[in-house]
């Protein structure tokens, strides 16, 4: 069995690396599998750093389709095309997509007409808006995938009340948690850390990366006023610089609010194991929050995995920044909700894709 895996963003190779590591041990055991692994952007894709592969001990792709655009047209287009020539020259049995981005899209397109199997990683998603391109994305996946693997029950429910046969549908756990469980051993303190005398367990962790945040000044403004003036620790804030540029031209200062470049996987892991709370836009984090039990403020009132606001330490607080200061006052008070950790965050979920690949493909 040949299988193509797609990866569109840098987010997914953190999901990919694991299942990676599944097919090569199946292969290694006799079983007739093997993966192609295609990045749709770039081989200079300054986001992609050289470490990512190091840290994830994942081998770097075989194949870039090269596509960079920002229009989503052209962008979904010239994947469309450059994925159809690369599936011409490298024939598989099944394409696995991950998430909801864009190339995830265009490439299950590209898949189904060629009668190839559609594998959707982290299928059922929803946040029932369809004027987010994303949900947009997720509907068009799902709706093209043969197997959908999912990573909770409520996924599952999704699928099942828009019309996806049950036989399709597997439950198989978190993969990012795969992942996440397999690196903390190897966690690397940040260089920066000891340069400006951060302390474990005495700041907290800033990270932006939503455009309808970062291109918003006022939305800016509060959040990062607010978050200075609801904590006396300091805020270390890994951020690309375009945003720190942004911060910057709005005159957002204070000398609690350390700025420092993106951090390689390992490094940041560690800022986020080690932080005494963590403020993110971002659901990944907010999962790898919820398995190392540390307080999570997301702001936004919609996350892609429910279990880590009702199992877990992560609260959504929309638009309504003025509660992070509340947030960051029960935090000091350690009157936070702990984790409890959600079903099938076991570390196996990569296992349990390949045995059913292996079984229904």
């Amino acid at each position: 069995m040949k299988i193509t895996i797609i990866a569109g963003a840098r987010p997914n190779f953190m999901k990919i690396a694991p299942l990676a590591r599944a097919i090569k041990s199946a292969s290694e055991a006799g079983k007739e599998i093997s993966y192609r692994l295609v990045y749709t952007g770039s081989k200079n894709d300054t986001s992609i750093e050289p470490s990512l592969f190091s840290d994830l001990n994942l081998t770097p792709p075989d194949s870039y389709l090269e596509v960079e655009s920002d229009n989503f047209f052209k962008r979904t287009a010239d994947i469309i095309v450059a994925f159809a020539d690369e599936l011409d020259k490298h024939p598989a049995n099944a394409v696995i997509v991950v998430d909801d981005f864009t190339p995830t899209m265009a490439c299950s397109l590209v898949a189904k007409k060629k009668g190839i199997k559609v594998v959707h990683l982290v299928a059922g998603i929803r946040s029932f808006d369809m004027n987010k391109p994303k949900e947009v994305n997720r509907m068009i996946i799902d709706g093209l995938s043969d197997i959908l693997f999912t990573a909770g029950m409520d996924a599952n429910r999704n699928l099942s009340n828009t019309g996806t046969d049950i036989n399709n549908i597997y439950f198989v756990g978190n993969i990012l948690i795969d992942t996440l469980r397999l690196s903390l051993p190897n966690i690397t303190r940040p260089v920066n850390f000891d340069i400006l005398g951060i302390k474990e367990n005495d700041y907290v962790l800033l990270t932006l990366n939503k455009r309808d945040i970062i291109n918003n000044d006022e939305k800016l403004k509060e959040i990062i006023n607010t978050i200075i003036n609801s904590s006396s620790k300091k805020i270390v804030a890994p951020l690309h610089s375009y945003v720190k540029s942004k911060i910057e031209s709005l005159g957002l200062k204070s000398d609690r609010l350390l700025i420092i470049q993106p951090q390689s996987y390992l490094s940041f892991i560690y800022a986020a194991k080690n932080a005494s709370a963590i403020v993110t836009d971002s659901g990944n984090i907010a999962e790898e929050a919820t398995f190392m039990n540390v307080p999570c403020i997301t702001l936004d009132n919609y996350t892609e995995h429910n279990e880590t606001v009702t199992s877990g330490t992560n609260l959504l607080i929309g638009e309504d920044y003025s509660r992070i200061k509340e947030s960051m006052e029960k935090i000091a008070k350690g009157e936070w909700k702990n984790s409890t950790l959600p079903e099938r965050w076991d570390g196996r979920t990569a296992e349990r894709i390949v045995q059913i690949l292996l079984e229904e493909i």
